[in-house]
């Protein structure tokens, strides 16, 4: 029974039922406004998206490797299913979703979790500071009228009051009580309010409707040939990864601000799953969604409690409580995510710009903007980390130095500092004075680590230059992996490795 309980991270500790289900009927009715959006802009109807957000809410919350964290349809899933879903339709749609969270599921079996180690921090910042930009410029349609015009007279000040309201009490409210999650008093609030006065104002119901029965089973009606996976797997490997990534940096986030470590190959089967069952009953499927993440945590939600409520609860919205929600103000929920645009925002990031290298600064703002203007979440963390993958190398490239010397049998020592790596051959090859050195030459790496292919290939080129001029050269305190490199590499390169018993290899810490 434990080894269950630990499976599901199901914690011994007193789990607090009211924060949990007040917080997951709060995040309830911000995943609907979401859902229908992104199912719009995916030119598929309202319940597709809402049925997604109830089928990855559950089986997230219920499987995922992070207690806590809500998952649903998102608007990044969205952007990579448009052009398939107005070339296909949505039966293809329903396709791609599956074999996304198949592909999702393997991720998660192979462990490929481990790769978010390789994001660097200013990566994150920038991811998280666009996204705050998305969920806030996202809001800004509801405060324009059916044809595209912003709202003007009455209705644009009614909608601002209203906005302005709800932001205020959820700022304002955990400074005076946290017995009720603030965002879910000041919902309630605006509800009763504008229907006391019978405020014209926009609603849910404008929007779309959202009445619906029970998700439908069903098996997406396409050819089951190589035609159609030629057609779908692009768009689900890119749903995959950007659905992989988005959950894995939101994980991190949560992480850091509960202090709790998730598990994120867990997740990302789970994630998997979810897409898959999503799929089949008739969802667009998604990823886990920041902005409703913090909205539960920041109301105390610790648990898998409060997602699992929240995905029961946008269910009875759809079968039985359409006809209500719908006429929930609009500006409660607008109000809502920009309040969570700017708690996501990672202000303490502005404070950096004097401190922190002129390299990570232009990553941050770069992955900012592309994320922002492009809505790309996979893209603008793919080219975060390679930018900073090229500065690094660039940095290190420049470090490689050489310390000379003569021992008392005349030999010349190379002392090496700095890793020797693509980057570091040309600036490492102009070290050696070929003609003028002694026959005994002796490149110690006691203070370097010989890297990849491209370092192997410079020893190569400097030994056959002493070579050729009738020299010797020796290698010195090689550690245990560069030997074992250099080993696997005995058909390319042919040096002769000093042997010195005495010396410490450098070797790797665990």
């Amino acid at each position: 029974m434990q080894q269950i309980l630990n499976f599901f991270d199901f914690s011994t500790e007193k789990i607090n039922y009211k924060t949990e289900i007040l917080s997951g009927l709060t995040v309830a009715m911000a995943l609907i406004p979401e859902a229908v959006a992104f199912a719009l802009i995916a030119g598929l109807s309202p319940l597709t998206g809402l049925y997604a957000a109830f089928m990855m809410g559950l089986v997230t919350s219920i499987l995922g490797g992070r207690p806590g964290m809500i998952s649903g349809a998102t608007g990044a899933v969205a952007v990579v299913l448009v052009a398939l879903a107005k070339s296909h339709g949505v039966e293809y749609i329903f396709a791609t979703v599956i074999l996304a969270g198949i592909l999702q599921v393997s991720a998660g079996a192979l462990k490929l979790g481990k790769l978010m180690r390789l994001v660097p921090h200013p990566v994150i910042f920038g991811f998280v500071n666009g996204l705050a930009i998305i969920i806030f410029m996202s809001q800004l349609v509801q405060f324009k009228g059916p044809e595209g015009n912003w709202l003007t007279g009455a209705e644009m000040y009614y909608m601002l009051g209203l906005v302005a309201l709800t932001m205020l009490i959820i700022w304002g409210l955990p400074k005076i009580s946290k017995a009720l999650p603030a965002s879910l008093v000041a919902i309630l609030s605006v509800f009763g309010i504008v229907v006391a006065f019978g405020i014209d104002t926009k609603t849910v119901g404008d929007v779309a409707s959202i009445s619906g029965g029970f998700p439908p089973f069903h098996i997406p009606q396409v050819p089951f040939n190589l035609e159609m996976l030629s057609i779908i797997f692009p768009y689900a490997a890119i749903m995959a990864g950007v659905g992989l990534i988005e959950s894995l940096l939101t994980l991190n986030i949560i992480d850091e601000i509960t202090e709790t470590r998730g598990r994120g190959n867990k997740e990302a089967a789970a994630q998997g799953v979810a897409n898959i069952l999503s799929g089949l009953f008739s969802g667009m499927g998604g990823c886990a969604m920041i902005g409703q993440s913090l909205i539960n945590v920041s109301a105390g939600a610790r648990a898998r409690l409060s997602g699992i409520v929240a995905a029961v609860m946008l269910l009875v919205f759809i079968m039985f409580g359409a006809s209500l929600i719908e006429r929930m103000p609009m500006a409660a929920l607008t109000g809502l995510m920009i309040m969570v645009s700017i708690g996501t925002f990672e202000w303490a990031s502005l404070n950096t710009f004097n401190k922190m290298p002129v390299s990570d600064i232009f990553v941050m703002l770069l992955v900012t903007i592309v994320t922002a203007v492009l809505h790309n979440l996979a893209l603008a963390v793919i080219v975060g980390v390679i930018i900073a993958a090229l500065v690094f190398a660039w940095d290190n490239a420049k470090r490689i130095r050489a310390r000379k010397h003569f021992d008392e049998n005349g030999a010349k020592h190379y002392e090496i500092y700095g890793p020797l790596f693509f980057g570091s051959v040309t600036v490492f090859n102009e070290k050696f004075d070929v003609l003028n050195d002694p026959d005994e030459v002796i490149i110690d790496f006691a203070e370097s680590r010989v890297v990849d292919m491209s370092a192997i290939e410079a020893l190569n080129k400097i030994t056959e230059r002493y070579r050729k001029v009738g020299k010797h050269v020796h290698l010195k305190h090689l550690s245990a992996d560069c030997r074992k490199l250099l080993a696997n590499a005995d058909e390319i390169i042919d040096v002769n490795v000093m042997e010195d018993p005495t010396y410490k290899l450098v070797v790797d810490k665990v």
